[in-house]
């Protein structure tokens, strides 16, 4: 048997973390069997639907790289199927019409909490033959067995067992003939031949009656995984305030599509120690088996790090295309040469842990405006070091040819004549050409900056210091 997974979000909202993580799962599951992973919307819920939802989630899909080998199909376009299937079971006797009103089932429910009892529907209308007189709109309920236990043979979380006495008479169709979650759900798995169910295990509990209309459908079961939840560092529900927000947010702060991919795998699963993986990696190696029981942590810092190992791992050619959105993001000119930005990111390479500050970083590089902070500039361009940046300047100015070597060389012809140590030469020229204290090698970034570049800045430094007022001057 071929396996068919699917991932079935409802259009309502933004592709988050556990959305992504659950796709993710059975996207792998389905490429390390070589099955088919089926891509379909439940939309049912009309008011909340939404285009820009579906949209946002395909596009989400296209940037991680999971790419869906059928759909996407869209509950909303087949009502028609879920009626079909829904009269064989009130011919049989599986499913009855329930003719209370809403009002009843509200005040009912009411009185079951006050009484402290379970708020389920007392099943009025399971063995009426004819409906109460006056009424004509009713819904369709699924009779569920009132004794025996249905199993959940869970491949995540081992056997569960639910009593039938325990399962509500659950609607199947509305009033208005619309079908409800859980019957849509069935048929859909049904029809597409789904062979494995892969979700979030807060649907557990709707896995024993989803069972019972398997088997009310004559239907073949298919076999189920429950993956744990995802917590949040202090063990608490995920939410926004531990940095978890939708997969555009970690994107558009700059984080790589592999990146999360790697992340949102080791959210409740592992192979031995590995914590890096290619993709190929992770469908080799995938397996429900390996899937946890106990809730994933979510860690932020987690997945910085891992950003920043793909990014270093990223060639500075692909890297320098990838940071060009986000210089034009941060306002600052993307350059044309894109050979130069490449060797530019070559020196920040493994410094950076997103695309977003990759930009930032390389803002000296790409922008003549680095003006130094008035205090770092009181502290390394003072009137004592202006000779010895006038001399830098010169011997810059006439190096034969602009290369690492030779800018090292005219330092240390400097700091010889002037009885300096490299930093107390470095520092002011760093602060100078890049207008702040932390930058890659100084002979790196003078090479890469260019000679006229690098002159200008050093000229502009030795006139801001000539500028000032004296510091020991009464």
């Amino acid at each position: 048997m071929q396996v068919r997974t699917r991932f079935p979000p409802s259009p309502t909202g933004h592709l988050h973390i556990g959305s992504a993580r659950t796709a993710l799962f059975n996207w792998l599951f389905a490429r390390h069997h070589g099955g088919r992973f089926v891509l379909r919307f439940e939309d049912t819920d009309r008011e909340r639907s939404t285009q820009a939802s579906v949209d946002e989630y395909l596009e989400g899909f296209r940037w991680l790289g999971l790419d869906w080998d059928e759909g996407p199909f869209f509950q909303s376009e087949r009502y028609a199927l879920y009626t079909e299937h829904a009269r064989p079971l009130l011919a049989r006797g599986r499913a009855y019409r329930c003719w209370c009103t809403a009002e009843e089932l509200e005040a009912r429910r009411e009185a079951a909490m006050k009484a402290g009892q379970r708020p389920a529907y007392d099943r009025t209308c399971r063995d009426l033959s004819a409906p109460p007189p006056g009424r004509t709109s009713h819904t369709l309920r699924f009779r569920t067995p009132l004794a025996g236990e249905t199993v959940v043979e869970d491949l995540v979380k081992g056997p569960i067992v639910f009593r039938n006495e325990d399962l509500d008479d659950f609607i199947i169709l509305r009033s208005d003939g619309s079908p409800v979650y859980n019957f849509c759900v069935v048929v859909d798995d049904v029809d597409m031949r789904i062979t494995h169910v892969i979700r979030g295990d807060d649907h557990v509990a709707n896995t024993p009656r989803q069972i019972l209309l398997y088997q009310a459908l004559d239907a073949p079961l298919p076999k189920f995984g429950h993956l744990p939840m995802i917590l949040g560092s202090d063990k608490s529900r995920l939410s926004k305030r531990h940095g978890a927000g939708s997969v555009f947010q970690y994107r558009d702060e700059g984080y790589l599509p592999e990146a999360l991919v790697n992340f949102f795998a080791r959210l409740g699963w592992s192979h031995g120690d590995q914590e890096i993986f290619t993709r190929a990696e992770l469908v080799e190696h995938f397996s429900l088996e390996h899937v946890g029981k106990a809730p994933a942590v979510f860690n932020a810092e987690k997945l910085q790090w891992l950003n920043f190992q793909y990014l270093k791992a990223t060639p500075a050619a692909e890297l320098a295309e990838l940071v060009c959105p986000f210089l034009r993001q941060t306002g600052l000119p993307v350059p044309t040469d894109r050979a130069w930005l490449a060797r530019a990111v070559e020196t920040l390479r493994e410094r950076a842990k997103t695309l977003r500050e990759l930009a930032e970083f390389l803002r000296f590089y790409v922008s003549d405006d680095v003006e130094p902070a008035p205090k770092v500039a009181a502290q390394h361009l003072r009137p004592e070091i202006a000779p010895a940046l006038a001399d830098l300047t010169q011997r810059l100015e006439k190096l034969p040819s602009w290369e690492p070597t030779a800018i090292e060389a005219a330092f240390h012809d400097v700091m010889d004549a002037y009885h300096l140590a490299l930093g107390k030469l470095a520092q002011p020229v760093r602060v100078a050409v890049t207008g702040g204290t932390v930058s890659p090698g100084i002979f790196e970034v003078l090479d890469v900056l260019g000679r006229e570049r690098t002159i200008a800045r050093l000229r502009a430094a030795e006139a801001r210091i000539t500028a000032a007022p004296d510091a020991s001057s009464p």
